[in-house]
């Protein structure tokens, strides 16, 4: 019999290799922004960098609140520029903000990465058992702790390589928050239920959604070919 307890259905588990292209529902990136961030002043006069874009699905969310957005990635998913994050030379105080979903294996280095790029902050939507463990509590939460996190009551479901307005999960995410200057220590936030009112239907273009899995297998065959 399978186990569908809420613990073990909340787990993602991914090869080391795996693109971990997982891509965000747009609904959630506006919940960063209407709910988060712009509560403390409008962006449209800032700049982003989305560093793990994808095709694209948050950036073009964050583009319609901030100023200017750059993307890229380190896989060619047809959108923004292909790079490597984590090695690039991006110079401190380039972006105002740099906010992401970032691999979930990689999610430290990006935050701390971000970090050295961004002048005023850098947000990540995150599972929420990321905020657990010793090792990233070491590493990150105790030298470096947010300044807020806020927890999704709604489940924002996510599927391998392509948006699904169906799609379901047991999987609790949250966007994690470091704005620079902030010390008033952790804040934690609830995001309200939102999808029905910031969702729209042109978020699922099916043609658009079909296009990125077919550049998505294309992609996860290549680096396949790669590791041989």
């Amino acid at each position: 019999m399978q186990n569908t307890s809420h613990a073990v259905m909340a787990q993602r588990t991914e090869a080391r290799d795996s693109l971990d292209n997982f891509p965000t529902p747009p609904w959630a990136t506006r919940a960063l922004l209407e709910h988060i961030i712009e509560q403390g002043g409008h962006t449209d006069h800032l700049t982003c960098l989305e560093p793990a874009c994808g095709a694209g699905h948050m950036a073009k969310a964050l583009g319609e609140y901030f100023g200017n957005v750059a993307a890229s990635d380190v896989y060619d998913y047809g959108y923004g520029e292909v790079s490597d994050f984590l090695s690039s030379d991006v110079a401190p105080g380039t972006y105002d903000w740099v906010i992401t979903n970032p691999p979930f294996r990689l999610a430290e280095e990006f935050i701390l990465h971000g970090l050295s790029v961004a002048r005023r902050g850098v947000a990540v939507l995150v599972r929420t058992v990321f905020l657990e463990s010793v090792g990233r509590y070491d590493r990150i939460f105790s030298t470096t702790p947010p300044s807020t996190v806020a927890q999704f009551v709604e489940r924002v479901p996510m599927v391998k390589g392509r948006l699904d307005k169906k799609a379901s999960t047991a999987t609790g995410y949250a966007w994690v928050v470091w704005e620079k200057g902030c010390n008033r220590g952790t804040q934690l936030l609830w995001v309200p239920p939102c999808r029905k009112a910031l969702e729209r239907a042109t978020d699922y273009d099916e043609k658009i959604s079909s296009d990125v899995q077919t550049k998505f297998e294309v992609v996860r065959e290549n680096q396949s070919e790669l590791l041989i």
